[in-house]
């Protein structure tokens, strides 16, 4: 066997060891296809709800709307004279699009260094543990999709200043967040799912 053809075959072996999916699964309006799907999604919802008490329904509507269910998801490129890449609009990445400076907090906080914005066990904790944050500081309900969404996005300053109340896009978004957390607690009411 020739160096070459050896070379390639060990680079396609560790690129097959890669961390796991990565694409969304299908049918990301029915809650019951997406946990049937993906098992270890229904394991890390259960586990952050377990210890957090963040709805699966909630946390699941966040992730949609954040990252459609895509472990690596990022934000857009900002482009200069329309072609020119500037780099990304934030450094939002993975399942909950945390900010870098956020997630690290979390790290740091929950002592999980190793914890990574890709994984989706990692993201739902960290999703739970700033979900109770923002109960702690703004008195929102833990089943509060749409206000849990909008400190979420705002952040907890910028909620308790309701600066989203400028942002008439960003208050539909949220509506949007809360229509899906029902129909998503509605459909897990009736599914049949093991974890």
């Amino acid at each position: 066997m020739s160096k070459t053809l050896r070379a390639l075959i060990i680079v396609l072996l560790v690129a097959s060891c890669g961390g796991g999916q990565t694409s969304a699964p299908r049918g990301l309006d029915d809650a019951c296809t997406i946990l049937q799907q993906r098992p270890e999604y229904y394991r890390a919802f259960r586990a952050a709800e377990r210890r957090w008490g963040v709805p699966v329904h909630v946390q699941m509507a966040t992730i949609h709307q954040e990252s459609k269910f895509v472990a690596d998801a990022r934000t857009p490129f900002k482009y200069v004279l329309g072609v020119i890449p500037m780099g990304r609009q934030s450094s939002a990445f993975g399942y909950s699009q945390a900010l870098d400076a956020t997630w690290d907090e979390y790290r740091n906080a929950q002592g999980r260094r190793s914890a990574k914005r890709d994984r989706i066990k990692d993201a739902t904790d960290f999703m739970g543990w700033y979900m109770n944050q923002s109960r702690d500081r703004n008195g929102i309900a833990l089943s509060d999709a749409r206000n849990q969404y909008l400190a979420y996005h705002e952040g907890h300053t910028g909620f308790s200043r309701q600066s989203y109340n400028s942002k008439a896009w960003l208050v539909a978004v949220a509506s949007k967040v809360d229509a899906r957390a029902q129909m998503y607690q509605g459909q897990i009411a009736g599914c049949r799912l093991r974890g």
